[in-house]
């Protein structure tokens, strides 16, 4: 733990004036916040009571926060079923795909974690909360970003490790960490369960403001209090509370996000060309800004992991795995086709062979994520001729949250929550008002209530689709994507909502994988579902097949969930 114990300043990071995530992120951090830094510290002046103190402090934590953004992305998709390790890849990400800890991992390494902790906790425990400036308090902005910061290191923590200790006081010293690493130990629920209540005060905070010529794009920064909100309570069974945060985030009055009509589809019924995009700047929530240069701080190794560069010698460390591409495949893309000559519409499905490229086909969000050619090379050559793409990997950022995926977890929350036409609403049409009272029945309608009410005003036809059309056409009219049903009439409506919600629950579980894909959620995801249902075959299963046929020896080990953790040094 040695070298887990920072020497905290004032600014909590000690290079974080000089360089780090304040000299590149930003450009110069003094520069944009219209404030100054004498650029030294010391004991006595560890009180965190000035404006610059607060804005160092934050981008501080932004800056201890790099060092875990390309592992986030990996611990959730190289456990999962979406990707796979190339013969190229590193011992270590060979090892993560197959939970095989026996030895020392890069991957492993918690240290790094409770250094974005220890630096919240010192802010946290430090800054001046009670101070006021024209009848405000004028810290409680960034008291409530750094909880946030917090409590999502945490979520990140009990994701990878399963049970981690709680601690909620700066560690200053080697025997202080020693002795907290060994108690309050908590699972995923106790995690949850604590940082709701730590949080849910905090969230109709707004964001702060470290300049007012600030660019908005800084905002960016900032984790969404109540999306952070839902996800611990959907983590913690908590669904109807986990409902209601993420609506209160969609149908902010302030700032109401709608799904978007963007999509990948079609450019005609001769289904030769593929057209538009489903990802647009306004999709992304919050992200972690990584550095250009050594110099100024953490470089994403990302683009070289996940894709052909120069600098691998196109040699991919991952390649999409075959479970996805047959998910992928297996969708059915439905397109609405007007007849010029008539007037009459049709519905027409996309084929599935005869395409001008064998990944064009089933869901068209694939073939927008990722692309596999070969070129010639010569039979010496360093380089690899096969060229592997990830268009969702950018250098410089890694993106924790994304409208789209609030939606989904949105429906999930709503499905537990005992309302499987919402959820299946959320997949196939979109809610707004017409929608809402055209496919989800009164009953259904008057127990759900707010949770599924959304303003006239911003929430439309004109923008609003069901998360499927993104990329499998117009999925209000594929009448291969509906809502299940028994064969039979069951003996009551209960029994009937019981039978679909698990069946919603795998669409929205796939849908997850379709939109999310390469994003780093999709174990997380796997292992909530496990969780949920006490059934780790439910992971187990789709892990083991991410090559195509069933890894026995994969599948056996991940029965038992402590295999799914990395193990605590």
């Amino acid at each position: 733990m040695k070298k887990n114990i920072l020497k905290l300043t004032a600014y909590l990071v000690t290079a974080l004036p000089l360089g780090g995530v304040a000299g590149g992120m930003f450009s110069s951090c003094a520069d944009m916040m219209e404030t100054e830094s004498d650029y030294v510290s010391y004991e006595k002046d560890n009180t965190l009571n000035h404006a610059t103190d607060s804005v160092y402090s934050v981008l501080g934590i932004v800056g201890k926060m790099q060092h875990i953004a390309d592992r986030v992305v990996l611990l959730g998709e190289v456990r999962g079923d979406l990707v796979q390790p190339t013969a190229a890849a590193s011992a270590d990400l060979k090892r993560l795909a197959a939970f095989d800890f026996s030895e020392e991992n890069k991957y492993n390494n918690v240290a790094d974690y409770y250094a974005v902790i220890n630096n919240c906790n010192y802010f946290l425990n430090t800054v001046d909360t009670a101070m006021e400036r024209r009848g405000k308090k004028v810290f409680i902005p960034e008291y409530a970003v750094v909880k946030s910061y917090r409590a999502w290191t945490y979520l990140q923590l009990a994701q990878a490790y399963g049970r981690v200790p709680l601690i909620t006081r700066p560690l200053m010293t080697e025997p202080e960490a020693r002795k907290a690493m060994t108690e309050n130990i908590q699972n995923m629920d106790g995690i949850c369960n604590f940082f709701i209540d730590d949080l849910k005060e905090y969230a109709d905070v707004a964001t702060p403001t470290f300049d007012k010529n600030a660019n908005a794009k800084y905002l960016d920064l900032f984790i969404p209090m109540k999306a952070l909100l839902g996800d611990l309570c959907l983590w913690a069974g908590r669904y109807q509370e986990a409902a209601d945060w993420y609506h209160q985030f969609l149908n902010d009055r302030d700032r109401p996000r709608p799904t978007g009509t963007m999509a990948v589809r079609w450019a005609n019924a001769q289904f030769r060309n593929v057209t538009g995009t489903y990802l647009a700047t306004e999709d992304y929530i919050t992200a972690i800004p990584m550095e250009s240069r050594v110099f100024d701080g953490v470089i994403s190794d990302l683009p070289n992991i996940m894709g052909s560069t120069l600098q691998n010698n196109y040699y991919s460390q991952l390649t999409a795995a075959p479970a996805m591409r047959k998910l992928s495949a297996d969708q059915t893309f439905v397109l609405e086709n007007k007849v010029e000559a008539t007037g009459v519409i049709d519905t027409l499905v996309a084929p599935k062979t005869g395409l001008s490229y064998d990944y064009w086909v089933g869901d068209l969000r694939f073939c927008r994520n990722f692309e596999q050619t070969s070129v010639n090379v010569d039979a010496f050559s360093e380089y690899s001729k096969d060229r592997i793409t990830f268009r969702k990997v950018n250098k410089s950022y890694i993106y924790l949250y994304r409208k789209s995926m609030i939606y989904l977890r949105y429906a999930e929350a709503l499905n537990r929550a005992g309302y499987p036409q919402s959820a299946m609403a959320v997949l196939k049409y979109g809610l707004y008002s017409d929608n809402v009272e055209k496919y989800i029945d009164e009953v259904e309608r008057e127990a759900a209530g707010a949770l599924i009410e959304f303003r006239d005003e911003y929430f439309s036809e004109e923008n609003t689709r069901g998360i499927h059309s993104r990329g499998c056409g117009e999925s209000r009219i594929n009448k291969y994507y509906v809502l299940p049903q028994p064969e039979e009439e069951l003996a009551t409506r209960q029994d009937t909502i019981d039978y679909q919600i698990p069946l919603v629950e795998d669409m929205i579980i796939d849908e997850m994988a379709l939109e999310g894909s390469f994003e780093g959620y999709r174990f997380n995801d796997l292992m909530r579902v496990a969780m949920r249902r006490g059934d780790n075959s439910y992971l187990a299963d789709r892990v083991a097949r991410r090559g195509g046929e069933r890894d026995e020896t994969l599948y056996n080990l991940l029965m038992e969930d402590k295999n799914w953790y990395l193990p605590l040094p």
